[in-house]
């Protein structure tokens, strides 16, 4: 950690001015980029409770088991942890009985399902990241629930009464913080609220450029293998053409990925931090085929040196600079795909410039942001 982003800690935590916070999140079961905003107020608020649906102090980083967990009751059944996602229909039940702390005075949720819809307590303000409106109620139906007919009839109740509760509960926050200016669109169409900006950080002291970058002479993506992440439009080009491609992650369409990719299509499983980051440093560029709220394995690529190939819809086009630190493609279709990688593989790239335009992500900038909405909050 540099002097900046020490100082702006600091200011992080004393825009609290000594009041009692309760941290929330959705669910601790692992350490994905939502864990990752959690870590900061973790070391602004060491002292903080988390609250959360479910979790398992063996699943996140360190930093975030020290704290003390504050599971809804969903979390206290065995097999919690496993199962939570098949409870999504009691999820808005779990959130408004996970217990906040009575003494709280700012609670400060990281949500991107239901914590938002956390109940704080009488003369707390409650501020609320928002990483995205909930996505199974307001985007990508097709991608979560598929296109069986029978099987919309049956979802489609049980989401008008999602979308109704996280409207309804969104009156409850006092002030909401999006990280893209697409989401704080969505939090305007969707719960009529306004929102900030603040771009969560990228960790810029572990993500630096190699000694020499795009040595690796293949293309990589690293994503969960989940249907809205489009990696399958990435297999069936690189498998086409025949290009090298390395895929890091795991997830429930790994077995049909695994089917349909050829023998240049390699895929790495979950690998760990220090591991990703050489195939960054080592990758001739980083393809990021879906369509995220923010994303932030793209600016991980940029701090790295490496150029990106992106669709160019929602949060990637805040973080990419085209035709310095990477390329957009248009539609989710393997022409435009295929022509956007030949195009950044023709290209000349500047690793300082693509460097230079993620450190303006950094967790400095992050965490003074923040600070500015605690203060806000507050008064």
């Amino acid at each position: 950690m540099d002097a900046n982003e020490q100082n702006a800690l600091e200011a992080l935590r004393a825009a609290a001015g000594g009041a009692p916070v309760c941290l929330g999140h959705d669910w601790l079961t692992g350490m994905r980029g939502g864990e990752r905003v959690l870590e900061y107020f973790c070391r602004a608020f060491p002292e903080a409770p988390i609250a959360a649906i479910v979790g398992d102090p063996a699943l996140v980083s360190p930093e975030i088991a020290s704290h003390r967990l504050l599971l809804s009751p969903l979390g206290r059944l065995p097999g919690a942890v496993r199962h939570y996602r098949r409870m999504l229909p009691v999820l808005p039940w779990a959130a408004r009985h996970t217990r906040v702390p009575r003494e709280t005075r700012l609670l400060l949720t990281t949500s991107h399902c239901v914590a938002k819809g956390f109940r704080k307590p009488k003369g707390a303000r409650h501020l609320s990241v928002v990483f995205t409106p909930m996505r199974y109620a307001w985007t990508f139906y097709e991608e979560y629930f598929g296109t069986s007919r029978a099987k919309a009839a049956l979802v489609k109740p049980l989401l008008a009464h999602l979308r109704a509760w996280d409207r309804r509960t969104a009156a409850d926050v006092d002030r909401f913080v999006a990280i893209s200016k697409h989401v704080a669109k969505r939090i305007r169409d969707f719960y009529g609220r306004e929102a900030s900006v603040v771009y969560p950080p990228v960790d810029l002291a572990r993500c630096t450029p190699g000694a020499a970058p795009g040595e690796g002479g293949f293309d990589l993506i690293v994503s969960a293998l989940v249907p809205y992440k489009k990696v399958d439009l990435a297999v069936r080009v690189y498998t086409k053409n025949g290009w090298p491609l390395k895929i890091v992650g795991a997830g429930g369409c790994e077995a049909a990925l695994r089917a349909a990719a050829g023998p240049t299509v390699q895929f790495l499983g979950r690998l760990s931090d220090e591991e990703v980051v050489g195939l960054y440093r080592r990758c001739r560029l980083l393809v990021f085929p879906g369509e995220e709220d923010y994303g932030i394995v793209p600016l991980e690529a940029q701090a790295c040196g490496r150029p990106v190939v992106a669709f160019g819809r929602g949060g990637a086009l805040e973080t990419v600079a085209d035709g310095v630190s990477g390329v957009f493609f248009p539609e989710q279709t393997e022409d435009a795909l295929e022509d956007a990688v030949r195009r950044a593989a023709r290209a000349t790239w500047d690793p300082a410039a693509i460097r230079a335009n993620a450190e303006r992500f950094g967790p400095a900038q992050f965490l003074e942001g923040m600070a500015r909405e605690i203060r806000a909050v507050l008064a």
